[in-house]
């Protein structure tokens, strides 16, 4: 295969995990506290001794969008969202996670999970209790817990030291391979929770957008096949 032909099946590689990654935004955008992702394409220098240099593309970074969700009220005591830059952390088999998914209630024991049974975590890392015998529970900005009018905890609002330790292990949980710091450019909305900052009409078009460019370069290869053919065919005349 020529070099054209090399260049452009990294391309097209390319496209099919943009198009991968755009489908799951697509997927995802009625998902609580889901933030956007994208993909960056960036260009590299394939050489040997003895032959031409190939410049390819590779597609293997990602970016998350930390632009705000729609924030919608919903009443409820334990639905908590966040304004502002910032995460929940939560406590799963595979260790702590933060998260914006803040659809959260109290298990069989009293303790603030999400719906997926992972416990929240308070400013000093402990799980949050909730007592089930008190007639009202507030949740105050920045995080304080109160039942019946008594301080029982904080809710932890966190950061990762570096933007670029933050690791999406599914749709909304994050690791972080770092350091984890409390935030204070945040705070806790009781009684709302945060849509998915997902654009659906940007990643239609976007997913337009990038089948076209598959379709050129699937059109492209196939010509360049058709061209290496005829050639072979006239070399054996």
């Amino acid at each position: 295969m020529e070099t054209s032909g090399y260049a452009t099946l990294s391309r097209q590689s390319g496209l099919m995990r943009e198009m991968q990654v755009v489908a799951n935004n697509i997927a995802n955008s009625a998902t609580t506290g889901y933030r956007q992702e994208g993909l960056i394409f960036s260009e590299f220098i394939q050489s040997a001794p003895g032959q031409t240099s190939i410049s390819m593309s590779r597609a293997n970074i990602r970016n998350t969008s930390t632009e705000q969700g729609a924030l919608t009220q919903t009443g409820g005591t334990f639905d908590l969202a966040i304004e502002g830059d910032g995460y929940f952390k939560v406590e799963t088999p595979m260790g702590e996670r933060l998260t914006r998914a803040g659809a959260f209630s109290p298990n069989a024991d009293g303790d603030l999970v999400t719906a997926d049974g992972h416990r929240v975590l308070d400013a000093g890392g402990s799980p949050v209790f909730v007592p089930g015998d008190v007639e009202t529970i507030n949740i105050a900005p920045d995080g304080t817990v109160s039942a019946d009018g008594n301080p029982l905890g904080q809710i932890g609002l966190f950061m990762p030291a570096e933007a670029h330790t933050m690791v999406r292990e599914d749709g909304v949980m994050f690791r972080v391979d770092g350091d984890i710091e409390e935030t204070e450019q945040a705070k806790i909305l009781q009684g709302f929770v945060e849509g998915s900052n997902v654009n659906p009409i940007s990643q239609m078009a976007r997913m337009i957008e990038i089948q076209r460019a598959y379709e050129m370069g699937q059109s492209f290869l196939e010509t360049e096949d058709q061209r290496i053919r005829n050639a072979i065919k006239n070399l054996i005349k």
